[in-house]
């Protein structure tokens, strides 16, 4: 049997059930059941009832009808166990330290000057070295504070699974 059979029989037993009374007066006689099984004066509905109910409930096991849009909140499907993706970056990235990335850059030294430490910082994929200082802005973040052993930065992170728009990244300097 099909599922569109089987479905049909449940739905006019179900409809039978329903529209038959809570309690009867009184036992009649019985009529002969006619092909569909129902009996006769009890209210059948039309076969095209039935179909477009049928054709309803295909929709929704399908999934047709529905859709999701998240909006600015995150994607309750999507897994937070995978990998987020690396944001693309917008147009050419500008010279000098502006330019750099905090994950690219190696920490090589660090210098007390009398207007406070400077760090000396080297691009992982350029020969030339740079000098930064507290409040200097890179390409993704900021430099925060620089001790004598370590340079804090705050970097901006494109994560719409992340609680903060940013996270701070220290890099040490080796021994």
């Amino acid at each position: 049997m099909s599922f569109r059979i089987l479905a049909r029989g449940w739905l006019v037993l179900a409809l039978l059930a329903a529209a038959s009374p809570a309690q009867e007066p009184a036992p009649q006689p019985e009529a002969p059941p006619d092909e569909t099984g129902a009996e006769a004066g009890a209210e059948v509905p039309a076969a095209s009832d039935i179909d477009e109910i049928l054709e309803g409930e295909e929709e929704v096991l399908q999934g047709a009808g529905y859709t999701y849009d998240p909006s600015t909140r995150r994607d309750p499907f999507k897994s937070l166990l995978a990998a987020t993706d690396r944001p693309q970056l917008r147009g050419p990235r500008p010279e000098g330290i502006p330019g750099l990335l905090i994950d690219e850059i190696d920490l090589t030294g660090i210098f007390q000057t009398p207007r406070g430490f400077v760090a000396q910082v080297q691009a992982s994929n350029k020969e030339k070295s740079y000098l930064l200082r507290e409040g200097d802005q890179l390409y993704d973040g900021d430099v925060i504070r620089i001790t004598r052993r370590e340079v804090v930065f705050k970097q901006i992170v494109n994560d719409p699974t992340a609680l903060k728009p940013f996270r701070e990244v220290v890099k040490k300097l080796s021994a």
